[in-house]
């Protein structure tokens, strides 16, 4: 068994390689941590805290991560993914004024 560890480095990773997103946050509330796993017997759930970049579309960079991170945990790690969570906890400052 992958430790949930290993897991949210994964997702993580699959998560950066998303257009839109320019990083992972820390969530805002209780400290959480930017990636949380959570395994069961039949299904892995994960939630994803990202940053987006100035004028990216929340909806459709969300739903990109959900589809990458769900592929790349079931490509890696052989895992049936039950869901994942997208949290935006900010946004990019827009691009400077010339």
């Amino acid at each position: 068994m992958i430790s949930p560890e290993v897991l949210a480095r994964y997702a993580g990773d699959a998560a950066r390689e998303v257009a839109g997103v320019a990083g992972l946050a820390d969530g805002a509330l209780h400290r959480e941590r930017a990636i949380e796993v959570s395994t069961s017997t039949d299904s892995t759930d994960v939630t994803v805290h990202v940053q987006l970049e100035w004028g990216s579309a929340a909806a459709d960079v969300a739903r990109e991560v959900q589809t990458r991170v769900a592929e790349y945990l079931e490509r890696m790690a052989n895992l049936t993914v039950g869901s994942v969570d997208v949290v935006v906890e900010g946004v990019g400052s827009p691009p400077a004024r010339q």
